[in-house]
């Protein structure tokens, strides 16, 4: 049996039976996008068989279904993270769990300090590629053929172009950016950063990637947002700490509501 199936047992036992148009996992203070989705049925993780409890402030450690702009979406709120157990793989039983259940794509968002001063605090920006500078990987040990990902497209185009189109329709700017993956969990140092940049980084974060990963691996298209919630170590004077990354991404939150219900929106019917 594999880890997810008591998961996903459990899950339709409880009413959380797919299809879904959409899954979303919401990063560091982000929280309140769930408030966006209607007819809101949760649990949290920890009573959910095989699911990884967060440790991290912002993140709500639960689960919920519902429905967005009239679609059926799963909203995974809140994360555990590679740094907190040193498992890339962390969020494999989740992700497959919402595979499982029917989740057609996935939508990632993460906190992320911006290498770009003209994309400060506060801005969304919707992620072309990555460059995984951890050292680690999420199919470390996986040991099918299946392992070896093509990551070539990992945001998917066709995606992003819904979401492009979703932002120009409320009005929004959404700068597109390449996102560098540090293990975490303390912040870069200015060195670090200056070495991203010229690696062709415009974001800095401690998530997503291995989601992307497994994503992939899982057979889900995937489409990312960063929230820029600080300018990175370094750039124009960039300090940052988890106080201010909380804080920020819960003024962006209403953003962030607005441009998934109108993703989403944009979504063939699962």
């Amino acid at each position: 049996m594999a880890p997810e199936d008591a998961a996903i047992a459990h899950l339709r036992a409880a009413g959380f039976s797919g299809p879904y148009a959409l899954a979303i996992v919401t990063g560091t203070g982000l929280g309140a996008l769930v408030e966006a989705v209607a007819d809101r049925v949760s649990l949290d993780y920890a009573a959910i068989p095989g699911f990884p409890a967060p440790g991290v402030s912002g993140h709500g450690g639960r689960l919920h279904r519902g429905r967005l702009s009239g679609r059926p979406v799963l909203v995974f709120e809140g994360r555990t993270h590679a740094y907190e157990t040193g498992n890339a793989a962390a969020m494999r039983v989740p992700l497959a769990t919402a595979q499982g259940l029917g989740a057609a794509r996935l939508l990632l968002t993460n906190a992320a300090g911006s290498l770009r001063p003209e994309i400060g605090p506060g801005r969304l920006v919707m992620l072309a590629d990555h460059i995984n500078l951890s050292g680690l990987n999420p199919l470390i040990g996986e040991p099918s053929d299946a392992r070896f990902v093509p990551m070539t497209e990992a945001y998917d185009p066709g995606l992003r172009a819904h979401l492009s189109a979703a932002a120009e329709a409320i009005g929004l700017s959404l700068p597109t950016g390449v996102y560098a993956w540090f293990s975490g969990p303390s912040f870069e140092t200015p060195a670090e950063v200056r070495m991203a940049g010229i690696l062709g980084a415009d974001l800095v974060g401690m998530s997503t990637v291995p989601e992307t990963i497994l994503a992939r691996f899982l057979g889900m298209p995937v489409a990312a947002i960063s929230v820029a919630t600080n300018l990175a170590a370094g750039i124009a004077g960039g300090d940052p700490h988890h106080a201010e990354t909380k804080a920020v991404a819960a003024r962006a939150g209403a953003d962030l509501a607005r441009l998934a219900a109108g993703f989403v929106g944009r979504l063939p019917e699962p």
